[in-house]
């Protein structure tokens, strides 16, 4: 029975009279069944990516180009008078990532099961996400944001493991969403969750009762952790995943005939960050109960799991107090104090134990010492852990160090987010970069051609008016598409400084209130969301949601220069942004952001970068060389030695730098005072003249100058056309299927 056949008889009626709603069910009914025929059951060894978070986004378009069939179901729909983008309209967002670390993952998961890998996700399946983005009086405002319908990509199994914590044992009930690969087999994404859990115990926004752990436990992602109540959650969330996660690999292997001696020849276990680290005690304590020695337990489990360093920020690499671990999984103390025990009678130096004299376990230093791989995830961020932040244990284990750069799925953020480009390419160099991103290189071949650079900017023009017509429909808001959109979409931190971009727009405002007209119109797009504990960045969300106010409702400005703030930005606003995007903001301090895959989506879909020498834009400006980004800003060296030396003085800048002075002034001006609450503008104000942890600063003066350069660039259209064709060229390495390769070759050895 061909497609067509299948859907009219899944939906009992034609075609054309099904609802969109419909359509998308059907759809979804035919994906699974496809994806199951393509279950993988015969390899030995698998790897289990352990992650708090997976971004995996909508999933039926993905799905079907890795199926084969998008093509042919477009084509169906059409003829039926349906429009495939609005059947993704009636999907909802799956609310289970944040940022990078989820997406990442995401990504991971597509490349693993693409390259044919045995490798499934492991993690939680959160019914609110980390919350809904609601813009009220210029404000953040949190609302949750529930995803999971009766019928949706989540399949109950009848697999359940008990978890036990102090006072209190719980059911984990595993959820599977089937991922397919390009062209390739399907794995598995098992997300656990609690059947008790009770999504109306959310009051107001999303605040709800922290202490009653049945109820809530798997309600959000990363709640809010100002408090102790909070802290303690995120402590019963990870090891509620990791247990339920342990039990689970150990039940997979002894299936196959592991007699647990040798687990490391059935399992890898590659830990996403600091967020699953209890999955190593844990794994001890389990095979300790089937009757393993504890020095053999840890033997075995230090040759199975792997960690990935995603953070420079010694802040995010986490630490649970003695006390706290007690409270929740006191099963899990006398473990970590053996795992202490034996790096202390080892290693003199207090730098590097498990358990510090102030009695606070480090997540990072259980994986570092028990585990066989610490990889970072950009050729400068490894460089940096080796030789600063983790050099106290590359002295060590010189030999687990290893550097993974990202990347991104191609089929995701080029075939799907961008169809009218990928059809051209297609017809360019043919189909073969789908499965080899790296040849893309093949259009370099065509830098000269006049009418292939052409085709590029006509093709950019129509992504900018679809984005156009998406804002307007969505937030109401009107900008042309004649305008250099100028795009910086992130998580709001202040490491990533949005704020330096605000400044700059505030600073373009002044210069234009005082008759200097720039060369041409610009439109400054941002997306991000704010962790709803974290003051400044929310302060950052309100002083540019006020300067979208001051600015668009300007007619003396507003031709010259506008602001959009896009609400809850998330996977699929991204896909609309991304490929709609002339340059690429990426101006974090440099030697803080660990790497950055939003610079490669936008790379890959012919923006051209204005960035710090950080993370992964080091290897970006060495793929597409000088003449094809736009690079500001002091090195990570000079960085380093600023916080070494603690010479960096913002209020210096604030007072020598008249330019400086006038866009800070101006954040508690009359005008910002009219549409601002004033105590989140004067604290911001104050953040950066007393503090600026990130130097801001620092770097405005030659962002400034970078930035107008590029704006300049802009003009000559064909010499920008060709910087657009080069970064499409060269985005073939940052794919996510060359990354998992490494870390297979290097790491998992499937």
């Amino acid at each position: 029975m061909n497609i067509q056949e299948k859907l009219t008889q899944i939906l009992g009626k034609e075609i054309a009279q099904a609802s969109n709603e419909e359509i998308y069910h059907a759809l979804m009914t035919i994906v699974q069944v496809m994806a199951a025929e393509k279950e993988r059951t015969d390899s030995k060894k698998k790897l289990y990516y352990i992650s708090a978070e997976f971004l995996i986004g909508k999933l039926l378009s993905n799905n079907m180009i890795n199926l084969g069939i998008y093509k042919e179901v477009k084509e169906i729909l059409e003829a039926n008078g349906k429009d495939i983008a609005q059947i993704e309209e009636a999907e909802p967002e799956p609310s289970l990532g944040n940022g990078g670390l989820g997406r990442l993952a995401a990504c991971f998961l597509d490349s693993i099961a693409t390259l044919g890998l045995a490798g499934d996700g492991v993690g939680l399946n959160y019914h609110l996400g980390l919350f809904k983005q609601e813009f009220e009086n210029h404000l953040q405002k949190e609302t949750p944001n529930p995803w999971i319908e009766e019928k949706s990509w989540l399949k109950k199994t009848e697999v359940t493991y008990p978890v036990d914590f102090r006072g209190l044992r719980v059911n984990a009930r595993m959820y599977d969403v089937e991922v397919t690969g390009y062209n390739n087999k399907t794995n598995k994404l098992h997300l656990f969750d609690l059947d008790s859990v009770d999504e109306t115990i959310v009051e107001d926004g999303i605040d709800f009762n922290k202490e009653d752990i049945e109820k809530n436990l798997t309600l959000f992602l990363y709640p809010d952790d100002s408090d102790e109540q909070g802290r303690l959650l995120r402590i019963y969330q990870q090891y509620f995943m990791v247990s339920a996660g342990a039990q689970l690999i150990l039940d997979e292997c002894t299936a196959k005939g592991c007699d647990l001696y040798d687990l490391p020849d059935y399992a890898v276990i590659q830990i996403n960050d600091t967020h699953p680290t209890m999955v190593i005690p844990e794994l001890i304590r389990l095979l300790v109960q089937r009757g393993m020695e504890m020095d053999d337990a840890i033997d075995v489990v230090s040759r199975t799991c792997a960690y990935t360093n995603h953070t420079i920020l010694a802040e995010a690499l986490e630490k649970w107090p003695v006390h706290y671990l007690k409270k929740v999984v006191p099963q899990l103390m006398p473990i970590i104090e053996v795992l202490d025990d034996k790096v202390r009678r080892k290693y003199d130096d207090e730098s590097v134990a498990v358990i510090d004299r102030n009695d606070t376990v480090h997540m990072a230093h259980i994986d570092i010492h028990y585990g066989f791989s610490v990889n970072g995830v950009a050729a400068l961020h490894t460089e940096i852990l080796k030789n600063s932040e983790l050099n106290n244990f590359y002295r060590i284990y010189p030999e687990k160090f290893n550097n993974k750069t990202n990347g991104i799925t191609f089929r995701r953020w080029l075939i799907h987010c961008n169809p009218l480009l990928t059809d051209y390419i297609d017809s360019l160099i043919g189909e073969g970069y789908k499965k080899d991103a790296t040849e893309l290189e093949k259009l370099l071949e065509y830098k000269d051609d006049d009418a292939v650079l052409e085709k590029l900017l006509e093709i950019k023009h129509k992504n900018k008016e679809t984005l156009c017509a998406y804002l307007k429909e969505t937030q109401d808001i009107d900008i042309s598409a004649d305008t250099i959109f100028d795009i910086q979409v992130k998580r709001l931190h202040e490491y990533k400084r949005q704020q330096l971009n605000a400044l700059y727009i505030i600073d373009k405002y002044l210069e234009i209130k005082a008759g200097k007209i720039p060369a041409a119109p610009v439109t400054a797009i941002f997306g991000a969301k704010a962790a709803p504990a974290y003051v400044i960045a929310k302060d950052i969300i309100h002083l540019i949601l006020c300067l979208q106010e001051i600015i668009n409702n300007d007619p003396e400005v507003n031709k010259y220069l506008k602001v959009v703030m896009v609400e809850n930005y998330n996977v699929t606003k991204a896909g609309k942004l991304i490929p709609a995007c002339d340059i690429s903001e990426q101006i974090s301090l440099a030697s803080k952001e660990a790497s950055g895959t939003g610079n490669m989506k936008f790379m890959l879909n012919g923006a051209v970068t204005l960035g710090t020498e950080d993370g992964a834009n080091v290897e970006i400006h060495e793929a597409v060389g000088d003449d094809n980004i736009f690079v500001f800003g002091a090195s990570s060296d000079e960085v380093i030695e600023h916080y070494a030396k603690a010479d960096y003085v913002a209020k210096d800048y604030y007072e020598n730098n008249p330019a400086i002075k006038a866009a800070i002034d101006f954040i508690t001006s009359d005008e910002m005072l009219e549409v601002g609450q004033k105590e989140n503008l004067e604290r911001l104000q104050k953040e950066l003249i007393g503090k600026d942890w990130f130097m801001t600063l620092l770097d405005f003066d030659s962002y400034k100058e970078t930035k107008e350069k590029a704006l300049a660039a802009y003009a000559d259209r064909k010499a920008w056309a060709k910087m657009m064709l080069t970064n499409i060229a060269k985005a073939g390495f940052f794919s996510s299927d060359r990354t998992i390769e490494e870390y297979n070759n290097d790491i998992w050895h499937l």
